[in-house]
């Protein structure tokens, strides 16, 4: 019986070499059994130790997640007209600082609880545009920085476009045009290359380099003649003429 089923594995191409592996160390696996069974445990254990650190971070970024959702909804909530008060039942905020700094303090507190999540990555680019609202913006381009790094190209890119605001209100002009231009060169699914051009062609506006900024606009309408973007570029031509 076992030289039939020997006669029937070996019809089976991955099981004949799977047989003759195993008559090849059958001899070296009796000599070496002890350091096999250590082998083993050991590869058990990190087994285990793999299967229970992703059970840990998927629990982690399934908190992350709902904190940070949390701390989105925040900057959903309304700003009230000078002299109202609060309403307990109805959230809200007196200025744009005051709820920028509450959303900052929940997305730093995602950043910080749950590090290596998802969720983080993205709090961290908010605690970025928050700085941003508040008038920080020292603080800003230190927490937009190491989300331009990214491997994450789409949020990268995001980072990179809020960055490149931070150096136009601090009147870094060249150092926001290099980013728009990147940018251009290297859209994604979160920042089109329209939105740079647009953002590039204000930026040559706003420095009082006219001509530049008519040729980006120029360009925008014909790279996507049927776009948003196009539209503003119309805009800001007919404007400037």
């Amino acid at each position: 019986m076992r030289a039939e089923t020997r006669r029937q594995l070996k019809q089976d191409k991955f099981s004949k070499t799977t047989i003759e592996v195993a008559e090849q160390t059958f001899d070296w696996s009796v000599e070496h059994k002890p350091q096999l069974i250590v082998g083993g445990i050991i590869a058990a254990i990190i087994i285990a130790a793999a299967i229970g650190a992703w059970y840990y971070f998927q629990k982690q970024d399934e908190k992350a997640s709902v904190d940070f959702t949390k701390a989105v909804q925040v900057l959903d909530e309304p700003i009230r007209p000078a002299g109202m008060p609060a309403q307990p039942d109805y959230p809200s905020f007196a200025s744009v600082n005051e709820r920028a700094t509450e959303a900052h303090k929940q997305f730093a507190a995602v950043a910080k609880n749950y590090p290596h999540t998802r969720a983080a990555d993205f709090a961290q680019y908010f605690m970025g545009v928050t700085s941003s609202q508040m008038g920080d913006y020292a603080r800003a381009e230190q927490e937009l920085k190491p989300v331009t790094q990214y491997h994450n190209a789409s949020l990268a890119s995001l980072g990179k476009l809020a960055l490149a605001s931070v150096y136009r209100n601090t009147n870094r002009t060249k150092d926001a045009m290099d980013i728009y231009k990147e940018l251009i060169q290297n859209p994604t699914p979160t920042v089109a290359k329209s939105t740079a051009q647009v953002q590039l062609a204000e930026t040559y506006d706003a420095a009082g380099m006219k001509n530049e900024a008519k040729q980006t606009y120029e360009q925008i309408k014909k790279d996507a003649p049927q776009s948003e973007a196009a539209q503003i570029a119309t805009s800001r031509l007919q404007t400037n003429q």
